[in-house]
């Protein structure tokens, strides 16, 4: 009967009233009259269709509703994560409907806003998922109570005795809930205690726990690295290409220990460069199907966090055998490329390979030689293929600029701490000469092989990035009107040229780097998926993960593919009809992981930067209004650092106006805007909360 009535909905591809289902059913008899009450009932459940207030049925997917997870704000608002390419929809505190952090909802569009922020309303609420709640524990009267670290959670939470497994007072812990006693009353009991609340990284390990990260690998996944050896074997390189007398090398960051990608590069004869990508062969080591396998893919990615790195794969792997580690043997894909003088690949090859890094280069050290010609000690025999490099990185730029790639050139900010994890320093993290190098010669390489497997026709997984929607450009342009500015051109052109013009024409303005913000969250989301959609911000029409396999499971799943294709030749039915099956499930689960990694890193960020101004309160910073609305001004500082000023704590009465995103003095007559440069003092700091409030000395 389900059947029956959703191919009623798209046949008449409408809003139909329960008479008129009946009628298009020919339903005649009680039973069927009640067979036909039950599938109407299970259907919305399960958000197959929606039954609107004019009691009326329609396809989910054709009315104005979404289904997500509610992210939700202490200050009572929140925003709902539609997964895949939809952007997040915010919900004020009014239309909450009773929905709480981590909920799967349904919201309604009710508006688009000129900033490109789309709002809605909760409709209903579809699931909740509060299997477990990390938090404080203390105890009254021999019975545990705990204070959820997710301050948007408002529940009460009681451990009964015996149920504490020796918790005391000011542990963290994850409760596991049992039973819920009222509508915000819940038994549970405690299932681990990560440490004492002042213990060192503890804040930071609380934070991984609420997202549900896995930290630790289970017994399983341990005891198969017994079996994998520590070193290069003869067995192992069978069927190689030897390419360990060639120039290779790698350049990361300082403190990088699981080093996925190797570079080396000639002039050839003809003109044309050979740039030669080799990157850790870790779906050799992790079988598919096996206790790594299924725990890499379950982590879906590594997690990078201010102090700790929680990895993907235990370290005897991203640390050891599979990383590129100088003078010693490693086993690599290698796609090596032919690269013309106009960046464009007119050649190439893809294959086993066994390498030996010749030095681990630095990104601090490349940049030392590239930008100010200075040769740190060690790196003398490298100076010439360096700047071979740059050359040929420069071509590749020019050629991915000419096609219309973009570059929103937002900072990022690295966090320094101290032996105690507390944060001594915020600083812009540098993006130089070499880690532009490295990123134009990973693309090349992720654009080649995305190609290839796509021109066979065989099942993938790739990384796609959608075309923004055009009402969202539009209403990012009538904003940039607002604020004073007028483009020119047809306001319906979204292409990657027409972007990379509007950004080059921002570049200059004041604010630039809100202003690009704000473009850049009226984009799509890049996901993966099966299917290749082109990525728009790369102006690429062929395009997928395959230099981290180390870090990102997707990455692992293109080598594993390429050496089930390629190497192996396997390409029978069953195989493909394998592949077409899983990758569903892969791409939507790494799409997934990498949302909530994403999250967790910058929770650890915002917990970070309180904390570090708790030290600096009553200290005066120059800063920019990187958001405004109806209840104050989003301050950010140099350093990305960001606070609220408060409206109450202006010197004035204020208006906000919605349209230009303004608060002006009714008295006063001074108006604040998005970009405006102001001096502000630090008026408070949690590191509890994650919140910094400034207060405005003036107007720059």
């Amino acid at each position: 009967m389900k059947d029956k009535v959703l191919d009623i909905l798209k046949q008449y591809n409408r809003a139909l009233s329960f008479e008129e289902i009946d009628s298009a059913l020919n339903i005649k008899t009680v039973e069927d009259t009640e067979e036909l009450i039950k599938a109407l009932r299970e259907l919305e459940e399960d958000v197959e269709i929606y039954h609107s207030n004019k009691d009326k049925y329609m396809l989910f997917e054709s009315s104005n509703l979404r289904k997500g997870i509610m992210r939700t704000n202490k200050k009572g608002f929140g925003f709902v994560d539609i997964s895949n390419q939809e952007e997040d929809i915010f919900v004020s505190m009014d239309n909450m409907n009773g929905a709480i952090d981590g909920d799967t909802v349904l919201v309604e569009i009710t508006s688009n806003k000129p900033d490109g922020r789309v709002e809605g309303r909760i409709v209903r609420v579809v699931k909740r998922d509060l299997s477990t709640v990390v938090g404080e524990i203390y105890f009254k009267r021999d019975r545990g109570y705990l204070i959820p670290d997710d301050n948007k959670l408002k529940m009460h939470i009681e451990i009964p005795k015996g149920k504490n497994k020796g918790a005391v007072d000011g542990h963290k812990v994850i409760v596991k809930i049992t039973s819920q006693v009222s509508n915000n009353k819940f038994k549970g009991e405690v299932i681990r205690i990560l440490g004492h609340k002042n213990d060192i990284g503890v804040d930071i390990l609380s934070v991984v726990c609420k997202y549900d990260i896995k930290d630790t690998f289970d017994e399983e996944t341990i005891k198969e690295l017994d079996d994998i050896k520590e070193e290069v074997t003869e067995e192992d390189k069978v069927g190689r290409k030897d390419l360990t007398n060639e120039v290779i090398f790698t350049i990361d960051g300082d403190d990088t220990k699981d080093i996925d990608d190797a570079i080396s590069v000639e002039k050839l004869e003809n003109g044309h460069y050979q740039l030669g990508v080799h990157i850790a062969d870790v779906s050799y080591y992790v079988k598919e199907g096996s206790a790594l396998d299924k725990e890499a893919m379950e982590r879906g990615t590594s997690v990078y966090l201010v102090d700790r790195v929680i990895p993907m794969l235990p370290h005897k792997l991203s640390n050891g055998i599979c990383s590129l580690n100088p003078d010693v043997e490693r086993l690599a894909i290698s796609c090596v490329m032919e690269i013309d003088d106009h960046g464009k690949t007119v050649n190439y090859e893809i294959f086993p390979s066994v390498i030996r890094s010749r030095i681990q280069m630095t990104y601090k050290k490349v940049n030392s030689i590239l930008e100010k010609g200075i040769v740190p000690d060690g790196y003398e025999p490298y100076v010439e293929t360096l700047k071979l490099m740059q050359e040929l990185s420069g071509i590749i730029r020019k050629a991915k600029v000419e096609r219309g790639s973009l570059d929103f050139d937002v900072d990022e900010a690295k966090i320094i701490v101290d032996e105690n994890c507390h944060p001594t320093n915020i600083v812009l993290r540098e993006r130089g000469t070499g880690e532009k190098l490295i990123e134009d010669f990973m693309i090349q390489a992720n654009e080649c092989v995305a190609t290839h497997i796509f021109y066979m026709d065989l099942p993938f997984i790739y990384r796609i990035h959608e075309y923004p929607k055009e009402e969202k450009i539009r209403d990012y342009l009538s904003f940039l009107q607002t604020l004073g500015y007028t483009v020119t051109g047809n306001v319906k052109d979204t292409s990657p040229k027409t972007m990379q013009k509007l950004i080059g024409f921002l570049k200059d303005k004041p604010g630039f780097q809100i202003l690009s913000s704000l473009l850049l969250r009226n984009m799509q989301k890049a996901i993966y998926l099966p299917q290749n959609l082109g990525h728009y911000g790369l102006a690429s029409k062929c395009y997928t993960h395959f230099t981290s396999p180390i870090r990102r499971y997707p990455d692992t799943t293109v080598h594993r593919l390429l050496r089930t294709y390629l190497f192996n030749h396997d390409m029978s039915s069953d195989t493909i009809k394998h592949w077409e099956e899983k990758l569903i499930y892969v791409a939507d689960n790494s799409s997934l992981k990498e949302r909530e990694s994403v999250e967790c890193e910058r929770e650890v960020e915002d917990m970070k930067m309180a904390e570090y101004m708790e030290d600096h309160i009553g200290e005066e910073y120059d800063g920019i209004i990187s958001g405004v609305t109806n209840f104050g001004m989003f301050i950010q500082l140099d350093n990305l650092i960001e606070g609220l000023a408060h409206v109450n704590d202006l010197d004035d009465y204020y208006i906000y106006d919605e349209v230009s995103q303004t608060l002006t003095g009714e008295r006063n007559k001074i108006r604040y805007r998005l970009g405006d440069k102001v001096k502000v003092r630090v008026k408070s700091a949690s590191k509890d909360e994650k919140t910094i409030d400034f207060e405005i000395i003036k107007k720059l």
